[in-house]
This record gives structure tokens, sequence and C-alpha cells, in this order.
């Protein structure tokens, strides 16, 4: 399994996004990869997994196949995450 976030760095969901991302690495011991939907690679990930919305929590399998998503704020749990971490 792989789980990311999607969110713009410059935007008004960013200070959760970062609590949310230190709550998980603290509680787990994992750290959340991101994505950056303003570059041509996190563009193209958004496209494929029709993300529009942000910030974005997806995880994936191994194959890539999408497992789960949560979409805007308010995000997830770490709990909730954690299961697909």
């Amino acid at each position: 399994m792989k789980t990311m976030v999607v969110y713009k760095v410059e935007s008004d969901h960013n200070r959760a996004v970062v609590d949310f991302m230190e709550a998980f690495r603290r509680q787990t011991g994992r750290v959340l990869e991101t994505v950056d939907p303003e570059t041509r690679e996190g563009a193209d990930f958004c496209r494929t997994y029709d993300i529009v919305e942000y910030p974005t929590v997806i995880a994936t399998d191994d194959r890539g196949t999408m497992q789960r998503t949560w979409r805007g704020v308010p995000l997830p749990t770490v709990s909730e995450v954690s299961f697909y971490a």
C-alpha cells in the first residue's frame, strides 16, 4: 500500500495538512508522501485518479489501484489513514 497527501503548499489548508502529517508521523512512525498538483507530475497524478479537490489523501495498492480517498477538510483521522499506510 501507498498513501499520499495531495495538496497545494500555498493554500489556506497548508497548516492543517502539515499538522496532520506530523501527527501521523508521531503516532505511526511513518511518513506520508506528498503530491503537489501544481507540478507536471502532480497534475498527471491528479488526472489519473480524478483528484480535483485539495487536500486529498489517497491510498493505493502496490499496483496503483485506488483503495480509498478522503477529500477536503476536515482531514481523516490518523487511525483511518494508518490502516492503509
